[in-house]
This record gives structure tokens, C-alpha cells and sequence, in this order.
């Protein structure tokens, strides 16, 4: 084949493999330019004409809107501020009401003898080898100790009230139907050094203990429990009034 032949067919060969945009291809991608263009200015356009379009009284009117929606969120927020601030105020009171509650159950629970207690105080021991100190004697320890302020009492294996009772027994001395016999080991919590002054004032309780052929012995402690509780029944009469 003739050189000029062959430059030819390769010619021809090269322009059919390379791509060529027709005519409506190319007014098809001016009229999207055109139109990207022309969506973009429209935005802008829109964009800065929100408020450089408004007049005077419009912008006064929309600072006014925004003023009070301002002020609006400003109510909104002291508002739930106060809420929250009530809410805070109500539930410490309900804890302290709550914490109040159980001191004053404590208190009580120590008081009626329904709990173990523990503190400063005195032990008493009180020997009747001959066993003639009599229930009323014992009773008189009670009532001293009281006087001088003993917050929790025991005697043995009973727990010592407002409503215990004293009894002489055979041997021994009941005390709320428990028959106890000497030596009397008792317990009392409350100031160590009123205790132990009140016990031995002349003509006390220890005193007649003395006289009745009895003896005792009184040992202060910086720490005392009292695990033996009393267990109080149901009032089957009486009801609280709220």
C-alpha cells in the first residue's frame, strides 16, 4: 500500500475514535451554565434583600418582634429558674422533715426501750447474799437514775421503761414478769458523772440498799451498751389522731 494511502486510513482512524460534541450538546451545557448562574444570583439576591429591602418602619417593626420574643425567653427562664429553685426548696424540706423523722424515731425508740443504745454512763452492781433488799428498794435506783437524767436503763435481762414494774419474787425480784436474781447488774446511759453523784447522795438508793443488807458498787465508763430491747404491743384500743 502507497505511504500517502496509509497517512490517510490512520487519519481517518484518529478522528473516528476521538469524542466530538455535537451542536445540542453544546447548547444543552451553555443553557445549564446559564442556568446555575442565574439560580445562584437569585439566592444571593434574596439573601441580601431580606433586610436591605425593608424600610424604616418594617425594620423598627421586626426589631420590636425580636425585642419581645427576647423578652418572651426572658419570662420563659425566670420562670422555670423559679420552678426549679421551688422544687430544690421542696425537696431539701422534705429531706429535712424526713431527717427530722427518724431523730425523733430514734429518740423515741431509745426512750420507749424499742432500741439498742449506746454512750457514757454507769454500771451498778448490787450484791443481796441474804436476799432481803426488797423490789421497792430496786424500784427507788430507778427512779434516781432517771432524775439524773439516764437516757436508756437495763436491769439484767430486761429493759428498764416508763411502764416497767417491780415485784419481790421468790429469790429474787420480778421485774415486767422476769424473775432476776442477785447480784443486780444494772446499766444506765446518760452524763457518767451526774449518775454516779446522784447515786451517791446519803439517805439514796444505795443507802437503803445498804440498810437492807445488801451492797453495791458503782463503776463509771466512757462507753456503755445496751442491746436488750423491749417489745412493745399493739394499742388495741387506742388509735393516733392525725
Amino acid at each position: 500500500m502507497p505511504a500517502t494511502t496509509s497517512d490517510a486510513v490512520w487519519r481517518r482512524l484518529r478522528r473516528g475514535l476521538t469524542p466530538r460534541a455535537s451542536r445540542a450538546q453544546a447548547v444543552t451545557g451553555l443553557l445549564c451554565l446559564l442556568l446555575g448562574f442565574g439560580v445562584a444570583t437569585q439566592v444571593r439576591s434574596t439573601q441580601e434583600a431580606d433586610f436591605s429591602t425593608l424600610r424604616q418602619d418594617e425594620l423598627v417593626q421586626v426589631l420590636d418582634q425580636l425585642a419581645n420574643r427576647a423578652d418572651q425567653l426572658t419570662a420563659e427562664n425566670a420562670a422555670l429558674e423559679e420552678e426549679k429553685a421551688q422544687l430544690t426548696d421542696k425537696r431539701t424540706q422534705e429531706e429535712a422533715a424526713q431527717q427530722a423523722a427518724a431523730q425523733r424515731a430514734e429518740v423515741q425508740g431509745i426512750l420507749a426501750g424499742t432500741l439498742a443504745a449506746t454512750g457514757p454512763g454507769v454500771l451498778v452492781t448490787i450484791e443481796d447474799p441474804s436476799g432481803q433488799v426488797p423490789a421497792a428498794t430496786l424500784y427507788l435506783l430507778v427512779d434516781e437514775l432517771r432524775n439524773a437524767g439516764a437516757e436508756a436503763i437495763s436491769v439484767g435481762s430486761v429493759r428498764v421503761t416508763a411502764a416497767t414494774w417491780f415485784a419481790d419474787g421468790d429469790g429474787g425480784v420480778v421485774v415486767d414478769g422476769v424473775l432476776l436474781t442477785p447480784p443486780y447488774h444494772w446499766a444506765a446511759i446518760g452524763d457518767s458523772q451526774t449518775l454516779q453523784g446522784a447515786l451517791g447522795i446519803p439517805g439514796g438508793a444505795l443507802a437503803a440498799v445498804r440498810t437492807a443488807g445488801g451492797d453495791s458498787q458503782v463503776t463509771v465508763s466512757g462507753s456503755i451498751t445496751i442491746s436488750v430491747v423491749k417489745t412493745v404491743a399493739e394499742p388495741q384500743y387506742a388509735t393516733a389522731i392525725e
